[in-house]
């Protein structure tokens, strides 16, 4: 497996398919997450890339975190506002990938670049059975704010939430590399 030393944030591009059809391929949560767009053949995985994560607009923006220039995950920063200075902050990573801080990282280095552009409260949510997400959230200085009950739904289940958020006034975490954008 490739040293995550060399991992960096960067756009995604029609290139990454491959990488993105076998991530969620690889992963029974992944395909949860991603909800009625079905990834597993590769013409949707670029699709997918052209129409979401690979556009780059005014509201949002989504960074491929890439290792040894595979894309192995996403951190997006969408629903931007600039009138209130708010945003949406959303990740995920291949399962291989998982355990080694790299959300962590990137989390932490695309915070840094929306509080850089004039955003000022970064506003996230996880489920409540998804430990190891709220652990990223709390890492990288998001702040617990509460449980929002039955607001996801995959499939027939629905799930609660909790919200986080880290406003640009915030200390910044420490001992915290952040990925190289």
């Amino acid at each position: 497996m490739p040293d995550t030393e060399d991992a960096v944030l960067r756009r995604w591009t029609l290139d990454d398919a491959p990488a993105l059809q076998r991530a969620v391929a690889a992963s029974d949560d992944l395909r949860l997450q991603f909800g009625k767009d079905d990834l597993s053949e590769l013409d949707a995985c670029r699709q997918y890339i052209e129409n979401q994560v690979g556009l780059e607009s005014a509201s949002a923006r989504h960074f491929a975190i890439a290792v040894d220039g595979v894309a192995v995950g996403d951190i997006g920063v969408t629903s931007m506002e600039f009138n209130h200075g708010t945003a949406w902050v959303s990740y995920w990573l291949s399962a291989d990938y998982r355990g080694r801080g790299l959300v962590t990282r990137g989390l932490s280095a695309a915070a840094e670049w929306a509080f850089s552009e004039g955003l000022f409260r970064l506003e996230l949510s996880h489920r409540v059975d998804n430990p190891a997400s709220c652990r990223v959230a709390v890492r990288t200085g998001f702040q617990r704010e509460g449980i929002e009950r039955a607001k996801l739904r995959y499939g027939v289940d629905r799930y609660d939430v909790e919200t986080h958020a880290r406003l640009a006034s915030d200390p910044k975490p420490q001992n915290i590399t952040p990925l190289p954008c």
